[in-house]
């Protein structure tokens, strides 16, 4: 039996990380139609933005699927939260920032709360506000991450011994091989973002999911780090002029600036990597094809279950 799986009522252990503003119903209903639970990252975009999308998924699937707010980053938390209430989205995941204010309110309409942490002190916290589901998140993942820094494989042990509520792990992890070693540290699933950006049915530009083909092990880099806002993202001709501020000398509001959603669209939908970022975790190194999003969840399933019988012979 699997805790997360019957929580959310979905087939697979495997979700769909926030996106923000490249965030879409096609890509969310196609992981949702899979198997998995598709995630709409509602990023900076406007409620009427964010109801669009869910509209549209709701069209296209009839699954479970989350919407992703990240708390410190919208500048409409609690309009996007009615909404999701309003249209009856049965599951919310909450990031970058306290969920503590927004859960109860949530769990009173039936909402089950997804919250992303990245130590134990915050999986603590979090449990005790009342979240259902943990996506514990090392700094292997995409895009904004904790200045802790803390890696996946050693951060899932220490969470899952210290909560009862599922745990599910998040950076560096982009096939089956992965998902077992996930199961073997404990957690009950895992999220995936840079993974399903290299799919058939992900709208994304072509020149974004060649730059991840190509990239090899060391293909991304963390850029903000000198003014403590954590990003990783594919090594590209922007990536370098962030480096290159960097050295110079820059502040926190000129790095947002330069960061801003505008800037991942540029990258991520326009292909434009010398203009604007395109995230990517260090996952990236390993992907090697665009499948469907439902050949990617099949194959990761067996991939998972001959991994674990192979370790079992090991032993």
């Amino acid at each position: 039996m699997n805790r997360l799986t019957n929580l959310l009522e979905i087939d697979y252990p495997i979700l769909q990380g926030g996106m923000g503003n490249i965030s879409n119903a096609i890509l969310t209903s196609a992981v949702s139609n899979a198997g998995g639970l598709g995630t709409i990252g509602a990023g900076t975009m406007s409620p009427e933005e964010v109801e669009q999308i869910i509209i549209d998924t709701k069209d296209r699937t009839g699954k479970p699927f989350a919407v992703n707010v990240a708390i410190s980053v919208s500048p409409n938390v609690r309009e996007v939260l009615k909404l999701v209430i309003k249209h009856n989205v049965k599951i919310v995941s909450l990031s970058a920032g306290n969920p503590a204010p927004f859960i109860q309110k949530l769990k009173e309409h039936g909402v089950k709360v997804i919250t992303v942490v990245a130590s134990v002190k915050q999986a603590r916290k979090a449990e005790e506000a009342g979240a259902d589901v943990l996506v514990a998140e090392g700094y292997e993942a995409a895009g904004i991450n904790s200045n802790l820094e803390t890696t996946t494989l050693t951060l899932i042990p220490q969470i899952v011994s210290q909560v009862d509520i599922p745990v599910v792990a998040a950076g560096g992890i982009g096939d089956g091989k992965g998902l077992a070693a996930m199961l073997a540290l404990g957690a009950c699933g895992i999220q995936m973002g840079t993974r399903f950006i290299a799919t058939a049915e992900a709208p994304f530009h072509e020149e974004y999911k060649k730059q991840l083909l190509l990239a090899q092990d060391d293909g991304t880099v963390i850029v903000g780090r000198s003014v403590g806002r954590i990003r990783r993202v594919l090594k590209t001709g922007y990536a370098q002029t962030l480096l290159d501020h960097e050295t110079k000398g820059i502040t926190l509001d000129e790095f947002n600036q330069l960061t801003t959603e505008d800037y991942h669209k540029i990258g991520a939908l326009q292909g434009k990597g010398d203009q604007g970022f395109m995230n990517g975790g260090q996952i990236s190194g390993l992907l090697s094809d665009i499948p469907t999003v439902q050949e990617l969840l099949d194959r990761m399933m067996r991939e998972a279950k001959e991994q674990i019988k192979k370790v079992n012979s090991y032993l």
